[in-house]
């Protein structure tokens, strides 16, 4: 049986959507069988990041209401970003046919047996998107910024998840910057953050904008990276935090890297 994750946030623009992809490159890269689940009805954007919006014909929904197979509705990405082991499952194209709970829950269910991970790509808030989401997984990444406001939203993302019986939880700081961070002065540190969220860190992904490009391709170039190796100038900082944060998802011990480098 796959490991069911779900990556969501409390406010919208964090790059969750972006992290979802290129953790789903990452895990690919390693030899795993990975499927991406859309959960952001009406504003489903993976298939979009991950170059196969044009191939989309069928979408969860179409699965769940009897009008295709499974497998009509799963899109490979070997063709279209060249990984090999990585799949999409597109959200529905109208909010309204967001899936009830126990529905996603029990489609997950069928589906996670045939792949090494299914990550579910949360929407944004607290509605019916996240119950939907959340209800299938095992275990959640919370995606912040280190901005006030996203960390008051990240709290409150981490009380649901306790409430609805989430037993593990991990944070992902998303575009850190150092000088940034600093000029702001609402955090002493890290630590501070941490302990705001009251949600056990697994990755820092530094401010790239290689990643706002062709994310698959970004993340692929380093896709034998060995965590300490591809410190050239050619190098993506944020790529080589996805391999990182990958091998901490699949249990690897992986330090930190030093934010003041």
């Amino acid at each position: 049986m796959g490991a069911v994750t779900v990556i969501t946030s409390g406010k919208g623009g964090v790059g969750k959507s972006t992290i979802s992809a290129g953790l789903g490159c990452a895990l690919a890269c390693r030899g795993k069988r990975v499927l991406l689940i859309d959960g952001d009805a009406g504003l489903r954007s993976l298939d979009s990041i991950l170059n196969i919006e044009k191939n989309v014909v069928f979408d969860i929904s179409d699965i769940v209401s009897g009008n295709c197979e499974p497998i009509r509705a799963i899109y490979s990405c070997e063709e279209s970003a060249g990984i090999p082991g990585l799949f999409v499952l597109p959200a529905p194209a109208r909010e309204k046919d967001i899936l009830h709970p126990k529905i996603m829950k029990r489609l997950v269910e069928i589906l996670s047996p045939y792949y090494d991970h299914i990550l579910i790509d949360c929407p944004a808030g607290i509605g019916k998107g996240f119950v939907s989401a959340v209800s299938a997984a095992q275990r959640a990444l919370v995606v912040t910024n280190p901005h006030p406001v996203c960390i008051r939203d990240t709290n409150k993302v981490r009380q649901l998840l306790n409430q609805m019986g989430m037993p593990i939880q991990r944070l992902i700081i998303n575009r850190f910057e150092k000088n940034r961070f600093h000029q702001l002065g609402q955090y002493e540190d890290l630590d501070t953050i941490i302990d705001a969220t009251g949600i056990r860190l697994i990755a820092v992904i530094p401010e790239d904008t290689a990643l706002m490009g062709d994310l698959p391709q970004t993340v692929v170039r380093v896709k034998d990276n060995s965590v300490q190796r591809f410190f050239g100038p050619k190098t993506s900082p944020g790529a080589m935090a996805m391999h990182r944060l990958a091998a901490r998802l699949e249990g690897e011990n992986v330090p930190l890297v030093n934010l003041d480098k």
